[in-house]
């Protein structure tokens, strides 16, 4: 029978790198070879702890991973660390290690065997290490579920460090649902499968907190066909799975919005359509060319827009081609009437309110502003939001936050801003009815549209476009514009602009039974300036007298005039369309008294 001391010679004397640990975590005793291999004596390496022989990172890893690991499962299979001999080199070995334990369970002592590692182990090493390091989520377990190693991004996500994870069950870390499905030998069963795809699961961070998880695995398998290995990833899921869990809570909710917000859907609809023009711009008068050239300058630009300009002159139809030559023509264009709005609403039809809120306020409303996100709010006649509203409005523009009403959530939007207004702004801040940082945040990027007397023979172009649309939607016959028709046109001022001309148009299809335009009955209502400057018609069988000649005359002169800007001489000028002299032009000019506006 052995004794002691023969055991001791036996474990010197082994043809094998190995050492003994006691209870106390310090040598007890190495073998002979191993003393050999690192250069030292016995007695520097008894009562000494193996930390004290290792790189930096392989003490870590032994205080952190190894240690834990040993005690939870009682063995270490072929884990790396580098020893530092005495002469200073570092040597990469693999250990493995097994762990005695008393009856009463107590740490006895532990003996570890050394292998040195080849070049394919360091670099089998070197990618333990990016395995560690890879920002992602994922970990390995043995056949039964325990945890073998976890990328820092898998520590991080749980909370926890890697010594309090390695050795343990997996499933420590399930939620009490989860754990009670894989209870038993399930867990077990579960890893022999082998592979999966795409299973959810529900684990516990160190603090509480609930995390749901998208899993897939692969598994290595040993020899005998078992599966020894199984390396899992996992997806972080829990805002998405929480998003998709409140949308489920909404959905009754919902249910009572649905009719609502197809109400608002038509609406976005309606609101894409231009009522002016079916959404075309007609003309090519230097006016309107100035201002259609300000609009593809800032269209590209998330630039705020102020348009001004009387009523009636199409600052809608404006704000339509801005956004449709924007980046945000896919987004909606949401219009906001703001003279249309009673006071107390202001507030709700911005931002929106909750059930609630006020009273009459029986459901959640979406308000324009979220309606608009990604796209374009046109905001008409902006001059008329409450004095004490527009600093909430200034809010959202600075900041793209906002609350709805009886709510303490803060929203988000995405939003490109179109004002318009046919009010001086600048007055209305001088006597202190609009504020001015709001003004300045409106009017980033300020656009005249010009009124209709101004723009030449577009009231022409514009006339006859009209005449074919309201011809085709009333499904009558085409009427056509006479000369004498087109200078009344010209003569009129048009106080309403384009809105008025629009109707002066459809009023006279409905007042022309023999498919002959009536243009005199309807611009008959268009008040007393139209008469004054009414050319005498043409009727048959009417004599016109000198006077009345002479008054044509000047009026074709005129128009001649205004469709060329007022250039008289050269190609496209007024004597060329007039098919007379320049010089005969000029004179009768001067003679009619005709004198180019300001």
């Amino acid at each position: 029978m052995l004794e002691n001391d023969d055991y001791q010679w036996l474990f010197r004397k082994a043809p094998a790198l190995m050492t003994s640990t006691g209870a106390d975590g310090t040598y007890v005793d190495v073998s002979d070879i191993l003393l050999e291999r690192l250069g030292y004596e016995r007695h520097e390496m008894l009562g000494r702890r193996p930390v004290d022989f290792v790189t930096r990172a392989s003490a870590e890893r032994i205080e952190k991973e190894f240690l834990p690991a040993l005690r939870r499962t009682g063995r270490l299979d072929y884990e790396p660390i580098t020893v530092v001999a005495k002469n200073g080199d570092e040597i990469d070995y693999l250990t493995t290690a097994l762990l005695e334990h008393g009856r009463n369970h107590e740490f006895l002592h532990s003996v570890a065997t050394y292998i040195e590692v080849s070049d394919d182990d360091r670099a089998n090493f070197k990618y333990r290490n990016l395995y560690r390091s890879t920002p992602a989520m994922l970990h390995s377990v043995d056949g039964n579920g325990l945890i073998v190693t976890v990328t820092d991004h898998w520590l991080q996500k749980l909370g926890y460090k890697r010594e309090e994870v390695i050795g343990r069950p997996i499933s420590d870390f399930f939620t009490a649902t989860d754990r009670e499905k894989l209870s038993g030998d399930t867990l077990r069963e579960l890893i022999a499968r082998g592979d999966f795809n795409n299973e959810e699961r529900r684990v516990v961070r160190k603090d509480g907190q609930v995390l749901d998880l998208i899993v897939s695995a692969i598994s290595r398998r040993n020899a005998a066909g078992k599966v020894d290995r199984m390396l899992i990833a996992s997806k972080d899921v829990t805002e998405r799975l929480r998003a998709e869990r409140q949308l489920r809570n909404a959905l009754a909710e919902n249910a009572r919005l649905r009719e609502e917000l197809e109400q608002e859907r038509d609406y976005l609809r309606e609101e894409v359509k231009v009522a002016l023009n079916s959404g075309e711009i007609v003309g090519n008068s230097p006016a309107l060319m100035h201002m259609l050239t300000r609009i593809q300058a800032v269209a590209e630009t998330p630039a705020s827009v102020l348009l001004q300009g009387e009523s009636g002159v199409g600052k809608e139809l404006v704000a339509h081609a801005i956004h449709a030559q924007s980046p945000r023509a896919d987004g909606p264009l949401v219009k906001v009437n703001c003279a249309s709005i009673p006071k107390e609403l202001f507030e709700s039809e911005f931002f929106g309110h909750v059930k609630g809120a006020f009273t009459g306020a029986y459901r959640d409303r979406v308000g324009r502003f979220q309606l608009a996100d990604n796209g374009t709010i046109f905001l008409d006649e902006v001059s008329e939001i409450p004095l004490e509203l527009q600093s909430k409005l200034l809010r959202v523009l600075q900041e793209s936050e906002f609350e709805r009403v009886g709510d303490d959530v803060t929203r988000t939007v995405d939003v490109r801003v179109i004002a318009a207004t046919n009010r001086n702004l600048e007055k209305q801040i001088v006597d202190g009815e609009f504020r001015e940082d709001l003004f300045y945040r409106l009017s980033v990027f300020p656009i005249d549209v010009p009124p209709l007397r101004e723009r030449g023979d577009d009231i022409i172009h514009l006339a006859r476009h009209y005449l074919q649309k309201i011809c085709s939607s009333f499904g009558r016959e085409p009427m056509q514009l006479t000369r004498s028709q087109a200078d009344m046109l010209r003569n009129y001022s048009w106080p309403g602009n384009v809105r008025e001309l629009k109707n002066v148009i459809e009023r006279a299809v409905i007042l022309s039974p023999r498919n002959i335009l009536r243009l005199d009955l309807s611009m008959s209502n268009a008040g007393s300036e139209f008469r004054a400057s009414e050319p005498p018609a043409l009727d048959e069988g009417r004599i016109l007298t000198e006077v009345e000649l002479r008054e044509l005359q000047k009026n074709n002169l005129l128009s001649a005039l205004r469709q060329t800007g007022w250039k008289v001489s050269g190609p496209g000028g007024a004597a060329e369309i007039l098919g007379v002299k320049s010089t005969t032009l000029a004179d009768r000019i001067r003679t009619f008294g005709l004198e180019k506006p300001r």
